[in-house]
């Protein structure tokens, strides 16, 4: 084989724009591919299967337990190519924080397997690809929706309801831009989705009256992407931001950066994923004033922004 070929693969990271913890309980949850925040791997020919990451720099056969997803798609991926003897440098550089409900684990995957099916040319389909992912995801995280691999690896975004495929659709909103702003915390999904299912059973008719509206609201924001009314989205991000506060998903920094957002002119703002940390998002209808919403979310404690057009480019 020759020894100057290499192998690359990219992966985006996704935002959850309506539609946490109800998508838990039968409602649908909206995700997109968020292509400021990214993950690249890259791979060239070794004389031992080596990674090289943030977390960890050595051998395939030393990767710590935390590595266990990324350790069995390498594998998994090369016996799909029946290349499982082949000696690798896997070097993996990211841009997408962890553990904030960007979908890192997944986009890490996608990129692995985009980058180790280009270096042996073998085309690397969807129906190749997300089985892979799909397979570290459930070692990562127990049961994935799907919804993190498909966002990661695609262009579109996606409207999900539990139990049913996947539906793409097109979201060119004319004048709305994304701000994206992390915490610095940690998201803490496992413990969030518990406590809700708590509140579900001390309270079945006021959590699911919460459930059901945000699940109402998502297919509104749906509809407002689709006829383009960004003031009806962001309406409906607001409202949500209601029911997932009174879900006690949300956190005092999760609310003060909302309320930064609302204060220098967001449409709409709430937090994505799973809360108690990890990240939330805002609405603008220009470039500029999103400038000027990520700059205060910035100087009121938000570790990093980013800035994306909401028309989604392939």
């Amino acid at each position: 084989m020759n020894k100057e070929k290499t192998g690359y693969g990219q992966a985006t990271g996704k935002i959850i724009l309506m539609g946490e913890h109800s998508v838990v309980y039968g409602e649908p949850a909206i995700a997109f591919p968020f292509k400021e925040a990214v993950i690249t791997t890259n791979i060239a020919l070794a004389t031992v299967t080596t990674l090289d990451c943030h977390y960890f720099s050595g051998e395939l056969a030393d990767f710590p337990s935390q590595l266990k997803s990324v350790k069995e798609v390498i594998n998994q991926a090369l016996i799909a190519l029946h290349q499982e003897n082949v000696p690798l440098k896997i070097t993996i550089t990211s841009s997408i924080p962890p553990e904030r409900g960007m979908g890192s684990s997944a986009a890490v995957a996608v990129s692995i397997v985009r980058a180790l099916f280009d270096f042996f040319d073998a085309e690397c389909s969807p129906e190749l690809l997300l089985p892979l992912v799909n397979f570290a995801e459930k070692i990562a995280h127990g049961n994935p929706s799907g919804i993190d691999a498909a966002a990661t690896s695609g262009d579109e975004p996606i409207f999900f309801i539990k139990g049913h495929s996947l539906e793409t659709f097109s979201m060119n909103v004319s004048k709305g831009y994304l701000i994206v702003a992390d915490t610095g915390i940690k998201g803490q999904t496992r413990e969030a989705v518990k406590d809700v299912a708590h509140l579900f059973k001390q309270n079945k008719k006021t959590v699911s009256r919460h459930i059901t509206e945000l699940g109402r609201l998502t297919k509104l924001a749906k509809q407002a992407i689709l006829t383009d009314d960004i003031h009806l989205l962001g309406a409906s991000m607001d409202q949500a931001q209601k029911q997932l506060q009174a879900l006690t998903v949300s956190n005092q920094q999760l609310d003060q950066l909302v309320s930064t957002a609302k204060d220098h002119g967001a449409i709409g703002a709430k937090l994505t994923g799973g809360g108690r940390g990890g990240c939330m998002i805002a609405l603008s209808d220009s470039k500029e004033q999103a400038i000027i919403i990520a700059k205060a979310l910035a100087d009121s404690g938000a570790k990093k922004t980013w800035i994306q057009s909401l028309e989604v480019k392939k």
